[in-house]
């Protein structure tokens, strides 16, 4: 796999300095034009060996190109921030937005690649974080971004013979440390975990591009050359329209039988009773919070559900219960610009919580596949692939520790129409009522079937759906008390029962 990078490519100095001035400027041209069309983000992958040139290499591309359109992330050991968190929000919160260039000295390869190799992890450790990035790198190509990926290759006579040169050099002795000479013994290992990685995530949407990393000369004009094409391949492609990519339809049961009318929507709770079931809930939901254990973990709360649903009501009813300190609600609209200009699930992932926290999401990454899907606000594909993202984005949560809790709060139409009416003779609920939410129940039945195939498609073991029967609002609240109440009892009870440690993290992330 890495024959035609060990042949001893060279480039004269006399051309390099001939091909240089003409490639900086063209670089430069392509980047302005990046950055006017503002149609994609560039994320650059710099990986390879040590000794390689991958830290020289991305010293170049900030001095060839215009660093305000070019982000640089070094990603050494994750800070005790992001070791809270999943491992690849470090790697989403660095995302450059549509119109720059993103370069990553280190990426969502290194861990597994060296955990792998220090016998920290096995091999099915390694593929499991091998199809995740597989599966990140399509979801960035899905949402428009350009990925390039350079692998920088020596071979193993080369490698030590560039070390020792860099070693004997006294301005550049430092750049040679014991990790390097002890990465170095390990090379054979290195090359089989490096195949391995290569061979399983060079994809069409996203290729290494494998460079010969001895001679400066040639690395530096080779990658130049690579990412002037990349980019200029991809502007003109903006020019014309994309090819309209039909995905088979999803039609409701013939019998039009569906999970949201076998739900008994006549369960009411009285108002003494709900008093004394109120008392009882928030309070064990706090005294589950102080738990000892709870702060290895973190909760996230979805909440989704017809509009007058009564999520606003069911949301407080948990904060009540909670300390201020220690939970967030977000409340999720229309996306703004900034959040436009990166993948859909951007500004989600930075929006994941610490251990021992608690965040409530009052709507959430489901509206691509209900309100988007239903008012047409992205493609049939866009929304059809997005469960199998949205998939992946919890599995990823459930992974690190985080407690997804999902619930879809549901009313009838007549129901809905008696809240909608009331909120419109209510001064101080007015506000609560426009003219999308009366848009909204022309396309009642379209609501009903997304929401349909959304549970049937994204409730999993790891995350599943709590369907809350919302026409009694009493009833309603302390379901989603008492339901949220067992999954955070039951968590617990795993993470009493393994013994887990703070510092106890999923091996790749380390």
């Amino acid at each position: 796999m890495f024959e035609s990078a060990e042949l001893g490519h060279r480039i004269k100095k006399s051309v390099y300095d001939k091909e240089v001035p003409p490639l900086r400027e063209a670089l430069l041209e392509a980047q302005l034009d990046l950055a006017e069309a503002a149609g994609f983000p560039v994320i650059i992958l710099i990986g390879g060996l040590d000794g390689a040139g991958r830290g020289a290499t991305v010293n170049l591309l900030n001095e060839w190109m215009d660093p305000r359109h070019i982000q640089t992330h070094g990603m050494g050991e994750p800070s005790d921030e992001e070791l809270d968190r999943p491992m690849m929000w470090r790697f989403w919160r660095a995302l450059p937005p549509k119109g720059k260039i993103g370069v990553f000295l280190g990426s969502w390869y290194t861990w597994p690649i060296l955990n792998r190799v220090r016998g920290v992890t096995k091999e099915a450790d390694l593929e499991q974080s091998l199809e995740r990035a597989k599966r990140l790198e399509k979801m960035l190509v899905d949402e428009g971004a350009l990925v390039i990926k350079f692998w920088l290759h020596l071979s193993k006579e080369k490698q030590e013979k560039r070390l020792k040169k860099l070693e004997k050099n006294p301005l550049t002795r430092w750049q040679v440390t014991d990790r390097d000479w002890k990465h170095f013994k390990a090379y054979d290992k290195f090359h089989e975990v490096h195949e391995n990685v290569i061979r399983h995530t060079s994809t069409a949407e996203a290729p290494w591009l494998i460079v010969e990393g001895e001679d400066a000369s040639y690395r530096n004009l080779t990658v130049g050359r690579v990412i002037l094409k990349a980019i200029r391949d991809r502007l003109d492609l903006a020019k014309t329209p994309p090819p309209k990519i039909l995905a088979p339809p999803l039609i409701p049961a013939i019998d039009n039988l569906h999970l949201l009318k076998t739900l008994d929507m006549t369960r009411v709770l009285d108002k003494d009773r709900f008093k004394i079931k109120l008392e009882k809930y928030q309070g064990r939901l706090n005294t589950l919070t102080r738990d000892i254990k709870f702060k290895y973990m973190s909760v996230i709360v979805v909440f989704e559900g017809n509009d007058a649903a009564g999520k606003g009501g069911s949301i407080r009813r948990i904060t009540g219960a909670l300390d201020a300190r220690s939970y967030q609600v977000i409340p999720i609209a229309a996306p703004t610009e900034e959040e436009r200009a990166q993948p859909y699930l951007w500004r989600f992932w930075r929006q994941l919580p610490r251990k021992g926290r608690v965040t409530i999401f009052d709507r959430s990454w489901y509206g691509r596949v209900l309100v988007e899907r239903v008012e047409g606000f992205c493609a049939e594909a866009d929304w059809m692939r997005a469960y199998g993202e949205i998939n992946e984005f919890e599995a990823q949560m459930v992974r690190h520790h985080l407690l997804v809790v999902k619930f879809w709060l549901t009313i009838t139409k007549d129901e809905q129409l008696r809240r909608f009416e009331e909120r419109q003779a209510t001064g101080f609920k007015r506000f609560k009522i426009t003219g999308e939410d009366w848009r909204n129940r022309d396309k009642w039945e379209l609501y009903e079937q997304a929401v349909c195939d959304m549970v049937d498609r994204t409730s999993t073991h790891l995350a599943p759906w709590t369907l809350v029967e919302a026409n009694d609002k009493n009833f309603a609240r302390i379901k989603v008390l008492k339901t949220l109440g067992d999954r955070i009892e039951s968590k617990l009870e795993e993470l009493h029962a393994s013994g887990i440690d703070y510092l106890d993290r999923p091996k790749n992330h380390r």
